[in-house]
């Protein structure tokens, strides 16, 4: 919204510039819209140049520019009268080849060079990294995970996972927006972790929408693991060979283990589907249907495990109540 009115400013501004700077009539005018429009367009092709590009390009250029100036100086200090009369009708030519090669050369071997990211790279050599997606960081139990020393090492959250959070955290929405503050208020507990190192990646894939499909990408070219509780972003990892810490999966497999027979004790908090059953649930969520608990519903009371079953969305606990046979 605010990069809307900005345009908006410098559309407005534009020609009345132009009017009164280069002229009062059409042609001032047309010149200011010109300019004003010219700097919206710049500004809009920039917005979409990630940001490692951005700033290889403008080394390069600088690059570029600095040895047609060191050329400059190597020409007359040669003193060559008929050199230097061949030379300064291109001077502005040479400089505007030699920084855009220059740029054009650090776009293209940025990746070779790795400037932006040389401080990762030479320090997962022989580790793991782990990307965090927005699910994981907002679920938040990745912290506990990482507090209790179960994960270590270096986890990656990429900038365009950031700037989601963000908007999430800006949303009108107050449950959104409560969402996206405890994501990074997580964040903060990650960053503070000794177990674990933070980085923030900044590179983008401007060409795709979903956040998803840069996830994955990026774990592909970073040979990284991704932490998620997203179904989907699963799946799509999944597919592509990439290694997917999936928080819920490790929730469900660290769960207590009980076996038909054993007993235990639930509070039935209210009907099940069935018309006899009760549903009560464990400390840690899982549901326990009780049957012939339809009655006991606001009671605490013993039961037996007649069966467990595990399914996608977690597992249930098949019981019936406890009878004086059971010891």
């Amino acid at each position: 919204m605010i990069i809307w009115m900005i345009r908006l400013l410098v559309v407005i501004a534009g020609p009345i510039i132009g009017y009164f700077q280069w002229g009062e009539g059409p042609q001032g005018v047309l010149l200011g819209t010109a300019v004003a429009a010219g700097i919206i367009m710049i500004e809009m092709m920039i917005e979409k140049i990630p940001l490692d590009d951005l700033v290889a390009g403008i080394l390069g250029a600088v690059i570029g520019l600095i040895g047609a100036k060191l050329l400059d100086y190597a020409v007359n200090l040669v003193g060559n009268q008929t050199l230097d009369n061949l030379y300064k009708p291109y001077s502005i030519l040479i400089k505007m080849a030699f920084g855009y090669f220059g740029l054009l050369i650090a776009i293209r071997k940025k990746e070779e060079l790795n400037l932006l990211d040389q401080n990762i790279s030479k320090a997962v050599k022989g580790q793991d990294l782990k990307i965090l997606d927005t699910s994981a960081i907002i679920d938040g139990r990745i912290a506990d995970v990482c507090d209790a020393k179960f994960l270590d090492g270096i986890f990656i959250v990429p900038r365009f996972i950031l700037k989601e959070l963000q908007t999430v955290a800006d949303s009108g929405d107050s449950m959104k927006r409560s969402r996206g503050r405890r994501g990074l208020e997580i964040l903060n507990r990650l960053q503070e972790n000794k177990n674990i190192q933070l980085r923030i990646y900044e590179k983008d894939y401007p060409e795709t929408a979903e956040a998803d499909i840069k996830i994955v990408k990026l774990a592909t070219e970073l040979k990284a693991k991704v932490i998620t509780t997203d179904f989907n972003l699963n799946k799509i990892a999944a597919l592509s060979g990439v290694i997917v810490l999936n928080v819920n999966e490790l929730s469900n497999a660290v769960k207590p283990m009980v076996i038909p027979g054993e007993m235990m004790q639930v509070m039935i908090v209210k009907e099940g589907k069935e018309h006899s059953q009760g549903i009560a649930y464990l400390e840690d969520g899982t549901m326990v249907v009780v049957e012939e608990g339809r009655k006991k519903i606001g009671e605490k009371l013993e039961v037996v495990v007649t069966s467990v079953l595990q399914t996608t969305a977690g597992r249930m606990i098949f019981t019936r109540l406890k009878s004086k046979e059971d010891k």
